[in-house]
């Protein structure tokens, strides 16, 4: 029997309404909370609703409608109670109750309708394609069935359902390409593919509803669709499965699982293709990936947003301008999050006017594009665009109470930039640093106030990448880093507090796997090899492309940075150096330069793809250690959120503990686990 003791119960209502002569039955999804805890389907909901629908039967409605609470219609199936489930058994028992109570929609011989008023996800949108027909509201926040990204597959019927009602390409992009991408479908896109027949505004939405669904019940509105076209669904599939295998090498068995279920939905009866599910969603939720995503997961949902270790926010001081040293690339970027989230006063300095004006100009650029994509009305547009200037005076700092330098990862530069600033601003103000590599504390030592530096390392591209690390200096203190958290939050992003360590948590593991690469191409490993060697763990990047991103002059210098202060674990590459000097790039049209191939060319003692990726795995966990050991974060969770955040490190890795640990690699180099067993694991 499936038990889930902590379970906030989905209720579905019943009431009936009338319209005109009509008879309506509404079941509501209500879980008794706001819109801040959603609706979500365990063992008790699924009873609820089967309950709700025996109800709205018995009372001879000339139509049933399921509908949400307010902002939300179904966010799915209850995933915290997946870790009650200890045996293949109990998933099997969980599929099939969804799929049971679910059938009973599809094969009422009343008239079923879904009003989707709110964020429909997993089985909450599958619970929609049971019914007979769906309105959408335009005002519902997300749709999709995003299953595959946390080790699962649509299990009540969407794999089988939504490929039927909108064709394989559409489904595929829904149930594959979507979540991989970390994309939903918003309301009006749900009507272009077919997922829903009706848009309506959010403000009678209801009532709309109602209307439409008495006019297609007695006959007066014809509900088109189109037929779904069945003679391309091999050859969608196939090139479905060549993208997955290039972007993901196999390493997302959850993928792979949904494509098996989009091919069977082609022919087999829907029993047949809902027993199918049913098989893969046992297998997959009795699995380590999809434990380590649900683990991933939860941290990106929970422990992002309350971040461990930061002072109480009443400490936090109020910020009404902001500052920003430099107005190049980076600065430019952080110019445009400030602005568009805080809504207050931000501006740009630099050497000279030219790239004050460039600065600012890539902001009001950045807004005007926004408007056009009708992200900004033009009223809001206008009030940011005139909250933005720069100066080549930094005298324009002096009531700015938050001031973040961007400028060129030098020591010397920045103690020389906080000295002229501290004489111009507020003994209050808070001085913050995105530096990737350097010591904060170093950075403030010479300060007459080294209390209000803090390390405010984002990642690039700024607008995409979700992590901000803080770091405390050793003398920041606690209104310091409260202000910087409070900050983080209305920039939207989600904060690790750091300690004054090289490098920090991403770039540092980054950097280390690089000097573990980098190594086996001067031991003579050709860089196809090394490129490749980091595939079965399906990560975002391979390690050559990832040094195109960040350049390899960036990653030459964080290198050297964590060399001085590691030189026992971080080694100097002179191939590296070799195609920083050249100034070369390393990939051309997505492969790698042969002429850069050609520099590094040597060494007598070349690895193979699986020596590389062995020493990769084990230095990764090494470093990890140390770094837990120095109190570079508070627990191993932390280090996994920075990696998915800041690196984009897969769900199906759990980060990137999760698979040290259940690889082996933990124990083997560092003597235990990072986590206890059954976190991100099936239990022992």
């Amino acid at each position: 029997m499936i038990e889930h003791p902590n379970e906030v119960v989905t209720k579905a209502i019943v009431r009936f309404v009338q319209l005109g002569q009509t008879k309506a039955a509404i079941i509501t999804l209500d879980n008794g909370f706001d819109y801040k805890k959603p609706n979500s389907f365990g063992p008790g909901g699924l009873a609820s609703l089967d309950a709700a629908i025996t109800e709205a039967t018995a009372g001879e409605p000339a139509f049933i409608a399921i509908t949400g609470k307010p902002y939300i219609f179904c966010v799915g199936a209850d995933i915290t109670g997946i870790p009650y489930l200890t045996s293949r058994e109990q998933a099997i028992e969980l599929g099939e109750l969804g799929h049971r109570v679910f059938a009973r929609l599809k094969n009422s011989a009343i008239p079923t309708f879904a009003f989707i008023n709110g964020a429909a996800l997993g089985g909450g949108l599958e619970v929609a394609l049971h019914c007979h027909y769906r309105t959408v509201s335009g005002g519902a926040a997300a749709l999709g069935l995003p299953e595959v990204a946390i080790g699962l597959v649509p299990g009540w019927g969407g794999s089988q359902l939504l490929p039927n009602l909108i064709g394989v390409p559409g489904a595929a992009q829904v149930i594959l390409q979507n979540p991989l991408t970390q994309k939903v479908l918003r309301p009006k896109q749900a009507v272009e593919l077919g997922v829903a027949d009706q848009l309506f505004e959010p403000a009678d939405f209801l009532e709309r509803s109602l209307e439409w669904a008495a006019a297609v019940v007695d006959g007066s509105l014809q509900v088109q669709r189109p037929e779904v076209d069945k003679d391309m669904w091999e050859g969608v599939l196939f090139f479905a499965k060549q993208q997955l295998d290039e972007k993901l090498h196999g390493a997302v068995p959850s993928a792979n699982k949904a494509l098996e279920l989009l091919a069977l939905a082609k022919d087999a009866s829907f029993e047949d293709g809902t027993a199918a599910e049913t098989e893969a969603l046992a297998d997959l939720i009795m699995g380590d990936e999809s434990r380590a995503s649900l683990y991933a997961f939860d941290l990106v949902q929970r422990r992002a947003k309350r971040p461990v270790g930061v002072p109480d926010k009443s400490l936090a001081r109020k910020v009404t301008k902001v500052g920003i040293v430099g107005a190049g690339l980076m600065a430019s970027q952080l110019a445009l999050l400030f602005v568009r989230r805080l809504e207050v006063p931000v501006v740009l300095t630099d050497i000279d006017q030219a790239r004050v004006d460039k600065g600012v100009s890539y902001v009001t650029d950045q807004i005007d594009k926004l408007v056009s994509k009708r992200r900004l009305d033009e009223g809001t547009a206008a009030k940011l665009r005139g909250l933005v200037s720069g100066s080549v005076d930094k005298s324009v700092f002096a009531d700015a109470d938050f001031v973040i330098e961007a400028v060129f990862e030098n020591l010397d530069l920045k103690k020389q930039i906080w000295a002229e600033l501290e004489k111009i601003v507020t003994p209050e103000a808070i001085l913050a640093t995105n530096t990737s590599s350097l010591s904060v504390t170093a950075m403030a030592a010479d300060l007459e106030h080294p209390e209000r530096v803090v390390g405010f390392h984002f990642f690039n591209p700024v607008a995409v990448l979700p992590l901000l690390e803080i770091i405390k200096g050793e003398r920041t203190d606690d209104a310091t880093l409260a202000t910087a958290f409070a900050v983080g939050k209305e920039l939207k992003k989600s904060s690790v507090l750091v300690k004054d360590a090289p490098a920090f948590v991403v770039n540092r593991l980054l950097t280390r796997v690089t000097s573990e690469i980098f190594q086996a191409i001067d031991a003579g490993t050709p860089l196809d090899v090394v490129n490749e060697a980091m595939d079965p763990l399906g990560l975002p990047m391979r390690p050559i492309a990832l040094l195109q991103l960040v350049g390899p002059a960036v990653a030459y210098h964080v290198g050297e940075t964590l060399h001085r202060a590691f030189p026992d674990r971080f080694a100097e590459s002179e191939n590296l150096k070799k195609i920083v000097d050249a100034g070369l790039p390393v990939m051309v049209d997505d492969e790698i330069n042969p002429e850069v191939a050609k520099l590094v060319a040597g060494g007598s003692a070349p690895l193979s793809a699986d020596e590389v990726r062995a020493k990769a795995l084990d230095a990764l966990a090494e470093e990890i250690r140390i770094m837990l050991d120095e109190g570079v974060v508070a627990e191993a969770q932390d280090i996994d959120l920075c990696m998915i955040l800041g690196a984009g490190y897969p769900f199906h890795l759990g980060g990137v503990t999760p698979y040290l640990d259940r690889s082996g690699t933990s124990e083997r180099v560092t003597g235990k686990r990072f986590l206890p067993q059954g976190v991100a694991s099936l239990p022992a």
